[in-house]
């Protein structure tokens, strides 16, 4: 398994910097915007995007076929890719949120319960694209689930851009917008579609042939 996640870092090193490089973009606009959320999530989206495109890799240099005369079983191939994706997506949170944070402080407008919010928003949206798109593209190969990938990616990208529009950091309240135990369930319920997607992707995987 460490082998795996190995390849798969040393293949983000390769051909992920751009990923890096938008991070950094968005993180900077995102702390002097002060009124559009697109910047501070769409990074969150960029987490889905990796382990789908590493998949793709895999598939392009037929690693895939590869992979079955390693020590290696399916299930450990499919969690390779989502073990992946939650270490990106806790570095990408971590950015974020530190990001958001120091400028909440500097502006002196830091209340808790706005960090807190923008914490669980962030997760929902770094929590869909991957989860949705790979059950279908280990079922069906990456050429067949592209649809489903950039299906997702418009969604996403689609309801960043419309919560942007209608909210701002400063809105979003715990007693108001998002009121009650609302974040918590929508946490929740981001949890329990990454473990289905998970289960689901070894499920598909190992029937399927490669």
């Amino acid at each position: 398994m460490k082998g795996l996640l190995l390849k798969d870092f040393y293949m983000m090193k390769k051909y992920c910097k751009s990923y890096l490089f938008m991070l950094v973009i968005f993180t900077v606009v995102s702390f002097f915007a002060s009124d559009n959320l697109l910047f501070v999530f769409y990074p969150c989206l960029l987490c889905g995007m990796i382990p789908v495109n590493l998949l793709a890799y895999d598939e392009h240099s037929r690693f895939t076929v590869y992979s079955g005369t390693l020590p290696y079983t399916k299930a450990q191939v499919v969690s390779g890719k989502y073990i992946v994706c939650i270490l990106v997506q806790c570095a990408v949170l971590f950015v974020t949120a530190t990001a958001q944070g120091i400028k909440m402080a500097v502006n002196g407008s830091f209340r808790a319960q706005d960090f807190f919010v923008i914490l669980i928003i962030g997760f929902c949206f770094s929590s869909l694209v991957a989860p949705i798109s790979l059950p279908f593209m280990f079922k069906f190969g990456t050429e067949k689930g592209r649809m489903v990938y950039f299906f997702m990616i418009g969604v996403v990208a689609a309801s960043v851009y419309g919560l942007s529009t209608f909210l701002n950091v400063e809105q979003i309240d715990m007693g108001t917008g998002l009121a009650g135990a609302l974040p918590i369930l929508l946490c929740v319920l981001c949890a329990a579609i990454y473990a289905l997607s998970w289960y689901l992707s070894i499920v598909f995987y190992r029937k399927r042939e490669v």
